[in-house]
C-alpha cells in the first residue's frame, strides 16, 4: 500500500501540462475558424454593397468600404471584383484578401486569409 502513495500527484503533475496545451490548441484553432468567418462575411457584404451599384467603378469603391466595415479595423483589406459580369443577369464575385493577427498568449502571426462570395447582379440599382 505504501508503494502506491503519491501516484495520483504525479499522474497529475504529468498530465496537467498535456491538457494545458491542448485547451490551448483549442482556442488557437478557434480562432482561426472565427477570422475565416469574418473574412467570408466580409466577402459577402462587399458583394452585396456592389451588386447595387450602376457602374464598376462605384461598385469597387462600395465594395471596399463594405468590407472595411466588416472587419471593424481589425486588417486592411484587398478587394476585387474580378470574375464579376457587369450586365443584365449577370453576377457579382467578390474576393477579400486580408492579413489577420491570430497571436495568442505570444503564439502565432499573421495570417493571410482570403474568402469570396458571388451574388447576382441586383436588378434594380442605386439610382444616380
Amino acid at each position: 500500500m505504501s508503494r502506491e502513495r503519491g501516484s495520483l500527484s504525479a499522474e497529475t503533475v504529468l498530465l496537467a501540462p498535456v491538457f494545458l496545451l491542448f485547451l490551448l490548441f483549442l482556442v488557437g484553432a478557434g480562432r482561426v475558424v472565427e477570422a475565416q468567418g469574418e473574412v467570408n462575411g466580409a466577402a459577402r457584404d462587399a458583394a452585396r454593397a456592389a451588386s447595387v451599384e450602376r457602374t464598376m467603378s462605384d461598385a469597387e469603391t462600395a465594395a471596399g468600404e463594405a468590407a472595411r466595415d466588416a472587419l471593424s479595423g481589425q486588417c486592411e483589406p484587398q478587394v476585387s471584383l474580378a470574375g464579376s459580369s457587369w450586365q443584365e443577369g449577370g453576377r457579382v464575385r467578390a474576393e477579400v484578401t486580408c492579413s489577420l493577427d491570430l497571436a495568442f498568449l505570444g503564439f502565432g502571426a499573421a495570417k493571410e486569409m482570403r474568402g469570396d462570395s458571388v451574388v447576382p447582379l441586383e436588378q434594380f440599382r442605386r439610382v444616380e
